[in-house]
């Protein structure tokens, strides 16, 4: 009975082809780089701002504020990565071993990326050099440093599994189910680090924040004090009494920032150590058996390959449009929870949120497939998504109806993003079988490339924006101060309305349908039988 459900859920046919056991092992591979790609995705910029206090009033990196050069550094690094990608993608199909040339990544880099995640945590700096200014720039270069190299690796790794889809079948249905559930177990993974580690960082930080009873019994204990610094030193009272407040709002803000460099240090060894066995499950548990024993081609003729896709760029441009579509689960989520609504675990509740109408539209994929072609559930989702934006822009969140609309609409919001997070990579894998149809040729690893490109360019859209959120609103990472709340709420919603509308606009002109999907690799199956016989 087990067994029939989970063939019945993936597609599969017992006995023939791929089996339930490898799309299972397959989906907690992506579970555990999911808590890897997470963790980097939305927390490396907090640490910078937060833990290491860029984010602070009056910390500068050369002329750039602070929190301006990590939003520069983290749009850098990552399109600098981004574009690595296809470069990888072609190492990917130059590889030939005997376990395959996607799943060897999984064993090789298991371990290397989980020792570069936790050297991106490195607590040995001090947040009180950086705010003052004695080891800014040196912190501000070895972070970075870590950071580009840590990306390089997690491409290495990230390319072949999502290039492996395609290599356990060619049938589409079943790669779409496949893919399904392994971006169900991503997102999950995904969700375990995003909800609750500002929980986590929110509880261990609380004692760390004053509020104006906490200001009255400091003066109240140095009462004594104060009146000595008036009689001897010719100040008013409030200026002696400010003294004292002030060193101990300092200490209290070193403190604050020192134990959540810390938590976010012991979280990343924690989620790494999860992690690199789940990698390891993933290589051992899944076979490749869709790929060419033809001699490794070149990077510039897979360039070339490229862009014969004319399918898959639509996808990329599409992709690269909508970089801004879930800003709020990125950083700037979290600078508004923490900042705006003093209340870092809210993150966790925003994100959640987003969870209920995502699982929902994964559930359905298949029969959206199938009933309106994976197409035209794309474009009407985020055409949705879109108008879904711009209700809350214009409802605003500064009330507690507000508040409940808006949540409604996180809910909503996860339709499009479980749609997208499958139907992607499920259209992908159709342009390698039209590649393979057009050329001969299936290139898995320079399509699939292109997938991790899109990611990248979103993750790196996300940091930017959100830090540079954060510079707008005038917040001050060290004092908790915010000079504009609205600026924030207003950079995050705008910009996801402009992108869920705008990555809409190029599927209209993407062809490949269910249909004509199985017919290519009907003929591409005769050309083989064909050649077989010759």
């Amino acid at each position: 009975m087990k067994q029939g459900f989970l063939h019945k859920l993936f597609g599969t046919t017992p006995g023939k082809g791929v089996q339930p056991k490898e799309a299972i092992a397959y989906s907690i591979a992506g579970f555990g780089q999911n808590f890897i790609c997470t963790i980097i995705g939305s927390y490396i910029t907090v640490f910078m701002t937060d833990a290491l206090l860029f984010g602070a009033d009056g910390v500068m990196v050369g002329s750039l504020k602070g929190a301006t050069a990590v939003a520069i550094l983290m749009l850098g690094a990552r399109i600098f990565d981004a574009f690595n990608d296809p470069i990888m993608g072609s190492v990917v199909d130059k590889t030939r071993t005997k376990w395959g040339k996607c799943r060897p990544y999984l064993k090789w880099m298991a371990i290397p990326i989980g020792i570069m995640t936790i050297l991106c945590f490195l607590p040995v700096f001090s947040a009180e050099n950086v705010y003052n200014g004695t080891q800014t720039s040196l912190v501000f270069a070895v972070i970075g440093t870590i950071y580009v190299i840590w990306s390089v690796f997690y491409t290495v790794a990230d390319v072949p599994y999502w290039g492996l889809s395609t290599c356990l079948t060619n049938n589409t249905v079943t790669r779409g189910n496949i893919l399904t559930v392994a971006r169900m177990f991503c997102t999950v993974g995904a969700g375990i680090v995003t909800v609750f580690l500002p929980m986590i960082t929110g509880a261990l930080t609380s004692k760390f924040k004053y509020t104006a009873d906490d200001i009255a019994l400091i003066l109240t204990d140095k009462a004594e004090a104060v009146a000595n610094m008036v009689a001897n030193q010719g100040v008013t009272a409030e200026e002696a009494a400010m003294t004292f407040v002030g060193t101990v709002r300092s200490g209290m803000e070193i403190a604050n920032a020192d134990t959540l460099k810390w938590s976010y240090f012991i979280a990343a060894v924690v989620l790494v150590v999860a992690a690199i066995p789940m990698f390891f499950y993933g290589f051992k548990n899944t076979q490749e058996r869709f790929t060419s024993d033809e001699n490794p081609p070149s990077f510039g003729h897979n360039l070339k390959l490229l862009f014969k896709n004319k399918e898959l760029l639509l996808i990329v441009l599409s992709g690269i449009l909508g970089g801004a579509r879930m800003v709020y689960s990125y950083t700037g989520g979290l600078y508004f929870a923490k900042y705006v609504l003093q209340n870092e675990g809210l993150y966790g509740i925003i994100t959640l949120l987003v969870v209920p109408g995502g699982l929902v539209a994964s559930i359905l994929v298949p029969w959206m497939s199938k009933k309106f072609t994976k197409k035209w559930s794309y474009i009407a989702v985020h055409l949705f998504g879109g108008v879904v934006m711009a209700v809350m822009y214009f409802v605003g969140y500064d009330a507690p109806w507000k508040m409940v609309i808006c949540a409604i609409g996180l809910v909503l919001l996860g339709i499009p993003q479980g749609v997208n997070n499958i139907i992607t990579y499920a259209m992908i894998g159709d342009t390698v079988d039209y590649l393979e149809w057009k050329t001969g040729e299936r290139g898995e690893g320079i399509c699939f490339a292109m997938q991790t490109l899109i990611n990248k360019i979103g993750m790196a859209v996300g940091a930017f924006i959100g830090v540079l959120s954060m510079s707008i609103a005038g917040i001050n990472a060290r004092t908790y101060e915010v000079e504009n709340p609205d600026a924030l709420w207003n950079v995050l919603i705008i910009s996801g309305i402009i992108s869920m509308f705008a990555c809409a606009v190029p599927m209209f002109f993407y062809t490949i349908t269910e249909k004509r999907q199985a017919e290519m690799v009907a003929e591409i199956e005769a050309r083989k039988a064909a050649t077989a016989k010759k």
